[in-house]
C-alpha cells in the first residue's frame, strides 16, 4: 500500500500534513477515528484518500449543499468518481446518480445528514457495499458546541443501522467537553484520537477600536487589491448596507445572511467562489465548510459572541497556507449589543454566554500574544511572541498604574465593606467618576472616601482599566446578570502592599498595516507572471463552470510564478499537480510560461514584488 504514491497521483502532493498519514493508515485499517483539525489542516483527505484504496463507497455526511458540490468538483477535477445527493438536482439527475451508486461507480458519495438517516434512503444505502461513513462538522452533534445542529443528532443511529461499518468524525473548532460529547454521541468508544494543533501560523491577528467602522473597513480593503475576503457583522442589516456601500465605492460585494432567500444566498456564495464578488459582508449564517481557500482576509465588523466563533470564522482565512490577515474592530458599546441576545435564553444559558463573552472581551482587550491567548483557550501552550499578531509586532504602551489601581481596588473594597456585596462595573467607575446619580444618592456612595477620587480620568479609560484588573486577576465578576465586582486574594494584597502595577495605555492609533517581515507561509515569486497565470486559471475554470481553485490554488500558482516550470517533467513537480491534471492543464500553463519568459527575458528579481 504506496500512499505516498497515490498522493501525488490523485492530489499532487509529496508529503502528508500532520497527523494525516497516521490518520489514513487507522482508517485502512478498519477503525474509528476522532480527528480534531484546524481549518485548512487537511481534513477531507484523511478520508478520500482512503476511500481510493477500498471497492466499496465511502459515505461522507456534510451539512452544506454548496460545500458538497465543491468537494465533489475538485475530485471530479482530479479524476475520482465522487458525487452528491442533495434538493439541488432535479429528478432525472438524481435518477443517474442513483445508477451509478447502484453499479458501484463512485468511491465517494457527499450527502447531508437529514437525507442519509431518512429510513427509505438508508435502506438503498446498504446495498451500496458502504466501506466508511465521515462525518464532517461533526461538532454539530453538540449541544454544547457554538452550531448545534438537530439533525446532526439523528446520526448516533448509524452504529446500531451500519454496526461493522468505521466512522470517521471530523471537526476544526471543539473544546475538551465538545469533543468528549461527539465520541460519546456518536458510540465510539473504542475510537483513534487525533488532535492537531489548533495553531494556523499564516494568520495575523490584528485588534482596532472601532471608531468609523466603514471608512476602517474600506481602507483595509482598498489597501488590498485583487484580494478576496470575509466582513462578519452582527446583524442583517448592517451586512446589507455594508455590501451596497461597498458597491457605490468600487468594491464588488454581496451580503449572505438568513433573511435572503435561499436562492439568493446560493447565488451570492457562488459569486463569492468564483471572484465575481470580491467581499461577502455575511452574518454568522455564512461559512461552515466553505472550501475557498485564496481567503486572503476575515474583518469582524461586530465583536463576536465567543471564541470558538471567532477561530472558526477567522479560520475560513488563509486555508492554501498563504500569509492571510484577520481583523478585529472593536469598541465597548459592542459588548452592551451583544448582551442583548443574552435576554431571550434561561438564566443558566446566559450565565454561559456572559462568560464566553467575557473571554472574547479579555481577547480583544489583552496586551499579550494574541495567539497564545487564542490557543490557551483550547488547552494548547504556545510560547509568546509569535510575530504574527499586533501585540507581537507592534506592542502597545503602558504605564505605572499604581495610582489608578489603588483607587479602583480601594472603591470596589469600600463598596463591599458598606453593603457585604459588590456593586457591577458600571457602577464601580460611576463612584469614582463622582457621577450624580439616584443610584448612587440611594446607596449613599456618594458618602464613601472614594467617591469622585478619578475624576481626572475619562470614563472609558476607568471602564477599560477594570477591565484589565479583571484580567490580571486583582478582581473578580460574580457570574450572572449583574456580573458584580469583589477583591480576590491577590488583589488584596495589592491593596495592602501598595504594590507597584503597569497598566496598558488605550488604543490611540489604528494599526492596519502589513508587516514587512518574512511572513509564515509566504512564496516569493514573479508577481506579474502570477496575475498572468491567474487569468489563466480563471479562463479555464469558466469553460468548466468551476470555481477557478478546482482546477488550481494560489499555492500551485505562485509555485508555477517562482519556479517557471516549462517542460511537462518540471510541472509534474509543481505541489497540486496529479497525473489527471497534469494531462488537462500541463500545456496550457508550461505554454503562458514559455511566452511570459520570451516577452520578459529580464531577471526575475525585477518581477517581483
Amino acid at each position: 500500500m504506496d500512499l505516498p504514491q497515490t498522493l501525488k497521483k490523485h492530489f499532487g502532493y509529496d508529503q502528508f500534513r500532520p497527523l494525516q498519514e497516521e490518520i489514513i493508515r487507522d482508517a485502512l485499517e478498519g477503525r474509528d477515528v476522532f480527528a480534531l483539525m484546524p481549518t485548512g489542516g487537511g481534513k477531507s483527505l484523511c478520508f478520500q484518500l482512503p476511500a481510493l484504496f477500498r471497492n466499496g463507497l465511502t459515505i461522507v455526511v456534510s451539512p452544506l449543499i454548496a460545500l458538497m458540490k465543491d468537494q465533489v468538483d475538485a475530485l471530479q477535477a482530479s479524476g475520482i468518481a465522487a458525487t452528491f445527493l442533495n434538493s439541488s438536482l432535479d429528478r432525472r439527475e438524481a435518477t443517474e446518480r442513483f445508477r451509478k451508486l447502484n453499479h458501484g461507480e463512485c468511491r465517494l458519495l457527499y450527502v447531508a445528514p437529514e437525507r442519509l438517516m431518512f429510513d427509505g434512503f438508508l435502506e438503498r444505502a446498504l446495498n451500496w457495499d458502504i466501506t466508511q461513513i465521515a462525518i464532517d462538522e461533526a461538532h454539530c452533534i453538540s449541544e454544547w458546541g457554538h452550531d448545534f445542529r438537530p439533525e446532526y443528532r439523528e446520526l448516533k443511529k448509524l452504529r446500531r443501522h451500519l454496526p461493522d461499518v468505521p466512522i470517521m468524525a471530523l471537526t476544526a473548532t471543539a473544546t475538551e467537553r465538545v469533543r468528549k460529547d461527539i465520541i460519546d454521541q456518536l458510540h465510539l468508544p473504542k475510537a483513534r484520537c487525533y488532535v492537531a494543533s489548533f495553531n494556523r501560523p499564516n494568520l495575523t491577528y490584528r485588534m482596532v477600536p472601532k471608531s468609523s467602522p466603514y471608512e476602517q473597513v474600506l481602507a483595509f480593503i482598498r489597501s488590498r487589491p485583487n484580494e478576496s475576503g470575509i466582513v462578519y457583522c452582527a446583524s442583517r442589516r448592517t451586512a446589507d448596507s455594508l455590501a451596497k456601500k461597498l458597491n457605490d465605492d468600487g468594491v464588488k460585494a454581496k451580503p449572505y445572511h438568513a433573511g435572503l432567500e435561499a436562492k439568493d444566498r446560493t447565488k451570492h456564495q457562488e459569486f463569492f467562489l468564483r471572484d465575481d464578488a470580491r467581499v461577502i459582508t455575511a452574518t454568522i449564517a455564512f461559512g461552515m465548510g466553505i472550501n475557498k481557500p485564496n481567503v486572503r482576509f476575515v474583518v469582524h465588523h461586530d465583536l463576536p459572541k465567543n471564541i470558538e466563533s471567532y477561530y472558526q470564522e477567522t479560520g475560513r482565512a488563509g486555508r492554501d497556507g498563504l500569509p492571510s490577515e484577520c481583523l478585529l474592530l472593536f469598541s465597548a458599546s459592542d459588548v452592551v449589543k451583544q448582551t442583548r441576545f443574552f435576554e431571550e435564553k434561561s438564566e443558566k444559558e446566559q450565565g454561559i454566554a456572559r462568560e464566553q463573552l467575557r473571554q472574547m472581551v479579555h481577547y480583544a482587550e489583552t496586551r499579550d500574544c494574541r495567539r497564545a491567548t487564542l490557543l490557551k483557550y483550547f488547552g494548547e501552550e504556545f510560547p509568546a511572541p509569535c510575530n504574527g499578531c499586533d501585540n507581537c509586532l507592534e506592542p502597545r504602551e503602558t504605564f505605572d498604574g499604581t495610582v489608578h489601581v489603588q483607587k479602583f481596588l480601594s472603591c470596589v473594597y469600600r463598596i463591599h465593606e458598606k453593603h457585604g456585596f459588590g456593586f457591577g462595573l458600571n457602577h464601580v467607575v460611576d463612584v469614582l467618576a463622582g457621577a450624580d446619580t439616584e443610584a448612587i444618592k440611594q446607596r449613599g456612595h456618594d458618602k464613601l472616601s472614594t467617591y469622585g477620587v478619578g475624576g481626572d480620568v475619562k470614563r472609558n479609560e476607568w471602564l477599560g482599566i477594570g477591565r484589565e484588573l479583571l484580567r490580571l486577576g486583582f478582581i473578580a465578576a460574580a457570574p450572572g446578570k449583574f456580573a458584580t465586582l469583589e477583591l480576590t486574594g491577590a488583589g488584596r494584597a495589592v491593596l495592602r502592599e501598595r504594590k507597584s502595577i503597569t497598566l496598558t495605555k488605550p488604543f490611540a492609533v489604528e494599526r492596519t498595516k502589513r508587516s514587512k517581515k518574512h511572513r509564515a507561509g509566504e512564496v516569493k515569486c514573479g508577481e506579474a507572471l502570477f496575475e498572468q497565470l491567474r487569468v489563466l486559471r480563471r479562463q479555464i475554470a469558466d469553460e468548466r463552470d468551476v470555481p477557478a481553485y478546482v482546477i488550481f490554488s494560489d499555492v500551485s500558482l505562485r509555485e508555477m510564478a517562482r519556479a517557471h516550470p516549462t517542460t511537462h517533467a518540471e510541472f509534474r513537480r509543481v505541489p497540486g499537480v496529479g497525473e489527471q491534471k497534469l494531462r488537462d492543464f500541463a500545456e496550457l500553463f508550461t505554454a503562458a510560461i514559455r511566452d511570459y519568459l520570451a516577452r520578459n527575458s529580464g531577471p526575475l528579481s525585477t518581477q517581483r514584488s
